[in-house]
């Protein structure tokens, strides 16, 4: 009774608006590890929809147009750098031993937008709850991490607006901790990191149909149609403006919806799942993000990468 008690009123918290996808994660993960969940199997059926459903909505607050102006410019630097990012990702995994799908969840999350793409890739490449949660949860660890740090390294290096905007772009994860930190840098900062990271978010598309085409390359191909709707709500988004006061909506859903589901997901780990897990991915997901930082900061600071 306490535990499902407990769950109701978290679960209530998740939906409620006020928590963080790190916050919601954090807390399914305590919730899963201190008790005994009542609603486990319901839990792991509905998290896969509404992270579906989810993603779709993301799509609600993307410009095309936008994306596509400033990949102009840092189209190479992006294809170069989600290259490095999955090949050395996947390396680490190999030489970590970590779990392949585990390795390629969190070097997709590294390479392209951190949670969105873990949320998007995930299901297609049939990832289990544990995966899901481990590759979220380190990214989204490693996110509050350079939330938190790049800017101050950033004005202790003595960084340009410009340089910082495009470093932080390329060097965090996630869409929203980008332009949080660029947010604290400056407004030619903030400028130059949205539309570059909003070019990286955009090659969700093609891995995920990649993914979808290698993994069921010798059996009956099940393709990903939630990222069909993807695409066409950032047409819809981009190209429809009457409708945008339901697009903010929507939008705003979505973003509850991958918080929701992040609890869901982190309150099914227990302990004996993540004995089965280990550290391999954590170790690897830090390994990783330093090799692209600290490269992607070499390059920028020499004059190798610009805008």
């Amino acid at each position: 009774m306490l535990a499902k008690i407990i769950f109701i009123l978290a679960l209530v918290f998740a939906v409620s608006g006020y928590a963080t996808p790190p916050m919601a994660l954090a807390i399914g993960l305590l919730f899963g590890l201190l008790f005994p969940h009542p609603y486990g199997k319901q839990a792991k059926k509905y998290s896969k929809l509404l992270l579906q459903a989810s993603v779709v909505g993301l799509g609600f607050g993307m410009n095309l147009q936008k994306v596509i102006q400033a990949g102009r410019s840092g189209f190479l630097y992006t294809v170069l750098g989600i290259s490095f990012a999955m090949l050395a990702g996947m390396g680490l995994g190999m030489l970590l031993s970590v779990e392949r799908k585990s390795a390629f969840l969190i070097s997709t999350g590294t390479a392209i937008c951190g949670g969105s793409a873990i949320a998007a890739v995930g299901p297609i490449a049939q990832a289990s709850d544990e995966q899901m949660a481990v590759s979220l949860g380190t990214i989204f660890v490693l996110n509050s991490v350079a939330l938190l740090t790049f800017p101050a390294i950033g004005w202790a290096l003595k960084l340009s607006q410009a340089q910082f905007g495009l470093w932080a772009a390329l060097a965090i994860h996630d869409t929203s901790s980008v332009v949080g930190a660029a947010v604290k840098y400056g407004p030619e900062a903030l400028a130059i990191a949205t539309t570059v990271k909003l070019a990286r978010a955009l090659w969700i598309v093609p891995l995920s149909l990649g993914t979808a085409i290698f993994l069921h390359a010798k059996a009956k191909i099940q393709w990903p149609w939630f990222i069909a709707f993807f695409c066409l709500a950032a047409v819809c988004y981009t190209y429809l403006p009457a409708g945008a006061p339901l697009y903010a909506l929507l939008s705003k859903a979505a973003k509850i919806g991958l918080t929701v589901t992040l609890f869901l997901i982190g309150s099914g780990i227990s302990i004996a799942t993540l004995k089965r897990v280990g550290h391999r991915p954590l170790l690897q997901g830090v390994l990783l993000w330093l090799c692209v930082s600290v490269l992607s900061l070499w390059l920028i600071r020499a004059g190798w990468i610009r805008m």
